[in-house]
């Protein structure tokens, strides 16, 4: 009997448990339902941030096709160990999966996005890394770096931070991987590096952009390597991770909103025995968290008693301000 003549085998039987093949599908096809909602409830951020949440997403729709594929396929059940780690596999994905919906971005809305419109007074230039508002004229030896808060486009800063670029100094905004400050650490040495012509520094974040920032902050006090001084820190509902008061050489503007439901009036007053004395303390009254930029609303907040463009304003003003002060 040749190869030819011999019979096709017969189709491994499917042994595993119904229960096992219709949880995988369940969990693969939410996985591909969280990529869909993400893309398209953020897809401008998706597209304009940083591209570590974009590879993800195409991580998350390859892993999903497939196990979908594969649960097609008959297999047999496995047992003992191979059993646990089947299990384990459907633990984590449901994790990777949780964790793709929690990292969806906040995106920019108006009028932070007619804010990166470039003119006659600031030129505004994006990376994939960076997006910088730079005066038209060259600007001072003053400059701002500033780390976003947890989850939110960069590009939602635009508006609250152009008046700084208006008034002569560079800003430059970090796109953080997944908008994870912790994940963006060595950006300001970048934009140093990018900028050797900053005579000093300020350093400035939202919310969790700002604990990133105090210790960008404290770290940059010390620029034996010759680089541009660390001038100043600029917290917009935030304070530090830890006491920096005995070590910050750096003066210090902290701006609140009184109607801050996530970095609360009280939390941000307990901040004052972990920074340096002379620190500056401006609240906003009737600002809520999520009017430090244009995103949107954000879960946990709380309710506003002025309009967003009021407190934008203020918020503006103070920065300018305080950044003016210490260039003089």
């Amino acid at each position: 009997m040749t190869r030819a003549d011999r019979p096709a085998p017969e189709p491994l039987p499917d042994s595993r448990p119904a229960w096992h093949t219709w949880t995988v599908r369940a969990v693969a096809t939410a996985g591909l339902a969280v990529v869909a909602w993400a893309c398209l409830t953020a897809g401008e951020a998706v597209v304009h941030g940083h591209p570590a949440y974009a590879v993800w997403l195409g991580l998350t729709v390859l892993g999903c096709a497939l196990v979908l594929w594969r649960s097609l396929r008959p297999r047999r059940a496995h047992r003992g160990w191979r059993r646990a780690l089947d299990v384990a596999l459907v633990v984590g994905a449901v994790v990777w999966i949780a964790a793709t919906a929690w990292l969806r971005p906040f995106t920019a809305v108006e009028p932070a996005l007619a804010a990166l419109t470039s003119d006659g007074e600031v030129t505004v230039t994006a990376s994939a890394t960076r997006i910088e508002l730079a005066p038209a004229d060259g600007g001072d030896g003053t400059a701002v770096f500033f780390q976003p808060g947890a989850k939110v486009e960069a590009r939602a800063y635009a508006a609250v931070l152009r008046p700084l670029a208006e008034a002569g100094h560079t800003v430059v905004i970090a796109q953080q991987p997944l908008g994870i400050a912790f994940l963006a650490t060595g950006a300001f040495d970048d934009a140093r590096a990018q900028h050797p012509e900053v005579e000093r520094w300020v350093v400035g974040g939202h919310s969790l952009g700002g604990v990133v920032a105090s210790s960008e902050a404290d770290e940059g006090d010390n620029h034996a390597d010759g680089s541009a001084p660390v001038a100043g820190l600029l917290l917009y509902a935030s304070y530090p991770a830890g006491d920096v008061s005995g070590t910050l050489t750096a003066a210090v503007e902290s701006i609140s909103g009184s109607r801050d439901g996530l970095s609360t009036p009280a939390k941000v007053e307990a901040s004052r025995a972990d920074l340096p004395a002379g620190s500056t303390f401006t609240v906003v009254d009737g600002a809520v968290h999520a009017y430090f930029a244009d995103y949107g609303p954000q879960p946990g907040d709380g309710d506003p008693a002025i309009t967003h463009d009021d407190a934008r304003d203020q918020i503006s003003a103070a920065s300018v301000r305080f950044v003016d002060s210490l260039g003089s």
